[in-house]
């Protein structure tokens, strides 16, 4: 168990990196929820991909892949609708800025999305 937090954890910081990049160049020209919404998006098939690739040895649902996608993308829309939550109050209600709110919602998505992945799929 804590070799495959550390590869989660490892393939987090990846799936992060991508994300927060999207955010950076998207909040360019888009409205910042919507490109926090976008790098959350990109860094969710990224930690899919490395996940089922290289973290969990154990797939409840490796036999039923469009089920196991399903779920994982579900956990991850709670966790989008978290992370925005957290950026939104930290960038409108206590005028944090930005890169500093996903660093913020980053933790707290993180471990919402490792928990509920672990108990539901592997």
């Amino acid at each position: 168990m804590p070799a495959e937090f550390a590869r989660y954890f490892l393939a987090s910081l990846g799936a992060l990196a991508l994300d927060v990049a999207i955010l950076w160049l998207a909040a360019h020209w888009l409205h910042y929820l919507l490109a926090a919404s976008l790098g959350f998006i990109a860094g969710t098939c990224a930690i899919y991909f490395l996940s089922t690739r290289w973290v969990f040895r154990r797939r409840k649902l490796a036999d039923r892949a469009p089920v196991e996608f399903s779920t994982f993308v579900a956990i991850g829309l709670a966790g989008l609708t978290l992370n925005d939550f957290v950026i939104y109050v930290t960038v409108d209600r206590l005028a944090l800025d930005l890169l500093a709110a996903k660093a913020l919602a980053a933790g707290t998505s993180f471990l919402f999305n490792y928990t509920a992945r672990k108990l539901a799929l592997f």
